[in-house]
């Protein structure tokens, strides 16, 4: 059996999100093989993908990537950066990629980045879904020309090969747009000829730093030491440890499944796992297996702008109006759309949608909700969204209006029931997007929907 070893260094979770200085030495101690971060999410929302706007500052993204870079640099190890700017779109990679070079220009670090590009031309996925080679996932949105052509951004997620190709040629720093979180991790030992099961596994564990010790109380790096057959995962900071349970558990985190991962290439499959403590904080993992797909595909991502929004925000402490608070809501809400109709014109109601959502009851998962009872309070959250901030911010005036005099039976004088924090009650909350998109598509090569641009620093 081939006794292949590579050392992965999982900076963090999330760039931006941060380390400790202290635990990237320690790790660099280790001597690992290549350092690795993610940089991107889909769990803030459609707004980052939509919008273009990073979740993380500059600033924060900068602190973390200038470690990475010097430690890397000095150990001549390669540095590997997926999802650039959270949503991984041309233009957040460019940010990126221009804060490296930044990087590079005031620490005196000369290296040849790869720039990945991860999002997609609409032409080209317009006659993918022409040529049947569009599918959706489950519970995916109706998708059609109309769907791509009103998209603001569309990413599709890479895997493995775009990074093998960036190594092979000689890349010392890797930044790419949208990306599975485990190839960042995975490309490298791939490269190197590991088993694939072994690596992909080790990479699932990796790809959020320390979330999978057994109580992380701040991001910070993780290490892995894999090999053909098992890899060992051990945290460097010595305030961190790991358990078999702990370890395990991260196969569920943002996977519908504990057992079956689906990466562009294949399924990963850890129902045969094995997860042994070789110490008070490290734990081998073994027993994996990995299928290839008959088809390579690479999932999309898409959104859309939904509108402008306007909030406003308040508390009900009346124990009359909590006693009967949806029938009140309901009075209120169709006292809202009669004032909205009767101000701004027949045909109104097909231009905007107007939400109440009760804090304090439900307002985390809604009607799955078995708890039924409420407190002595209730928060309400008004939203308004409307096609221009201008007309989402002139309805909610109307709503907040409605709303803090609505009355109760109990009670025939005038009455104020709802406390604002804010004045004014409404809050412009800019544009809001939505997620229109939850489809693979079928490439004639993994590069084929990718374009990697070198630099010299």
């Amino acid at each position: 059996m081939s006794r292949k070893e590579i050392r992965a260094l999982s900076a963090t979770g999330m760039l931006g999100s941060g380390f400790r200085e202290e635990t990237l030495q320690r790790a660099m101690a280790l001597k690992p093989d290549f350092i690795g971060a993610d940089a991107g999410s889909t769990d803030p929302g459609p707004h980052h993908l939509g919008s273009g706007v990073s979740q993380f500052s500059d600033a924060a993204c900068k602190r973390d990537l200038r470690l990475m870079l010097i430690a890397a640099r000095a150990a001549k190890i390669p540095v590997i950066v997926g999802s650039a700017g959270t949503a991984g779109t041309d233009l957040q990679l460019e940010r990126l990629v221009r804060t490296a070079r930044d990087i590079a220009r005031e620490d005196k670090l000369s290296f040849k980045l790869a720039a990945i590009r991860s999002e997609q031309d609409k032409g080209y996925l317009k006659r993918k879904l022409r040529e049947g080679r569009i599918r959706p996932l489950a519970n995916a949105p109706k998708l059609d020309a109309a769907v791509i052509d009103r998209s603001a951004h569309i990413v599709g997620m890479c895997g493995v090969e775009p990074y093998i190709e960036a190594l092979q040629n000689g890349a010392d720093v890797v930044i790419a747009g949208r990306s599975s979180d485990t190839s960042i991790f995975a490309a490298l030992p791939m490269m190197k000829g590991c088993n694939p099961a072994t690596v992909w596994h080790a990479a699932k564990i990796l790809e959020c730093g320390a979330a999978c010790v057994v109580l992380r109380k701040y991001p910070d790096c993780m290490f892995a030491t894999i090999t053909d057959d098992s890899f060992v995962i051990e945290p460097p900071n010595p305030d961190y440890r790991c358990d078999p349970a702990s370890v395990a558990s991260h196969n569920l985190y943002e996977n519908a499944t504990p057992y079956r991962l689906i990466e562009p290439s294949g399924v990963l499959d850890t129902v045969a796992a094995k997860y042994e403590a070789v110490s008070d904080r490290a734990v081998r993992v073994s027993g994996s297996t990995f299928r290839h797909a008959g088809r390579y595909t690479v999932k999309l991502e898409g959104a859309e702008l939904a509108g402008y929004q306007s909030l406003i925000l308040g508390s009900v402490r009346d124990p009359i109006i909590l006693r009967q608070l949806d029938s009140w809501l309901e009075g209120l809400i169709k006292a809202a759309r009669d004032r909205i109709a009767a101000v701004f014109g027949a045909g109104i109601e097909a231009r905007y949608q107007l939400d109440v959502r009760v804090f304090g009851r439900n307002s985390a998962m809604g009607p799955l909700e078995s708890e039924t009872r409420i407190g002595h309070e209730a928060g309400l959250l008004f939203q308004v969204t409307a096609q221009t901030q201008e007309l989402a911010t002139a309805l909610a005036k109307s709503v907040g209006h409605i709303a803090v005099h609505y009355p109760v039976p109990e009670w025939t004088g005038l009455i104020t029931s709802i406390a604002y924090p804010y004045s004014p009650a409404e809050i412009a909350r800019g544009a809001s997007y939505r997620f229109n998109m939850n489809h693979v598509v079928e490439p004639a090569t993994p590069l084929e929907m990718f374009r990697i641009d070198y630099q010299e620093t």
